[in-house]
C-alpha cells in the first residue's frame, strides 16, 4: 500500500533528491526508513539521545521524538514529529528541534550527523 500522508511522501522525495544531488548516504538511509510502514518508524526518548549523541551534533530520528528522560547535551534534533514535552526539553538544553526539511536545508552534505532509532 502506498503512503497517503502528503507531507511524508514529499519529505521522502526531497530526501532522495538530496541524496542523489549531494551524494550523502545519510539522507537515502532516512528516506528508506520513512518509506517502511508507520508501525516500524522510530519512537526515540530523549534519554536515548542523551546516551548516544555527542555535543553540537545533528541527531536525526526517522520518526517521533518523545519526552521521557533528561537531555543535558546541546544537540540539534531533526525528526518527523516531536511530542510537546520533548520539544520543550530540547530547547531548555539550548538545543534545536528541527523538522527534517529544515535539516536538509541546513546540512545538505550530511556531515556531523547521527541517525538514532
Amino acid at each position: 500500500m502506498s503512503k497517503t500522508n502528503p507531507r511524508l511522501t514529499s519529505l521522502v522525495a526531497d530526501l532522495k533528491s538530496e541524496a542523489r544531488d549531494s551524494g550523502a548516504d545519510v539522507w537515502s538511509t532516512v528516506a528508506d526508513r520513512l518509506e517502511k510502514p508507520r508501525s516500524t518508524h522510530a519512537e526515540v526518548n530523549l534519554g536515548r539521545i542523551e546516551r548516544y549523541a555527542e555535543e553540537d551534533e545533528l541527531v536525526i530520528v526517522p520518526g517521533k521524538v518523545l519526552g521521557s528522560g533528561v537531555l543535558q547535551k546541546t544537540v540539534s534534533v531533526a525528526a518527523v514529529d516531536f511530542s510537546s514535552t520533548a520539544e520543550t526539553k530540547i530547547q531548555q538544553a539550548d538545543g534545536e528541534a528541527l523538522d527534517l526539511e529544515q535539516a536538509i536545508e541546513q546540512n545538505p552534505d550530511g556531515s556531523n550527523v547521527r541517525v538514532i532509532r
